[in-house]
């Protein structure tokens, strides 16, 4: 793979599996009921991926460049930083929230 990111994007974070699914903060959760990623009940569905995939992406976390802590990749996929996931890693924008 080439060093060159795509165009408006800063970082590229890799994903790491974690044993505990990470906590997704209550600001996430809203962001995720209202683009319909999350019913109302909490339980993810994102349309096309399997839930064997989704069982796995639940366990996975990303040190955010912007936040500058640990979160949950899902987490990270509503954020409006988030460009795309490519081979285990994330194509993040890094501009301030």
């Amino acid at each position: 793979m080439s060093d060159v990111l795509p165009e408006g994007v800063k970082h590229l974070v890799p994903i790491v599996p974690v044993e505990k699914a990470p906590k997704i903060t209550e600001q996430a959760k809203q962001e995720l009921k209202s683009s319909g990623i999350m019913d109302e009940k909490g339980k993810l569905k994102l349309k096309g991926v399997s839930p064997k995939m989704l069982k796995r992406i639940k366990q996975e976390q990303v040190s955010c460049p912007v936040l500058k802590q640990d979160i949950a990749f899902v987490q990270c996929y509503v954020c409006r930083n988030f460009h795309s996931r490519v081979t285990g890693q994330v194509y993040c924008k890094g501009e301030p929230l």
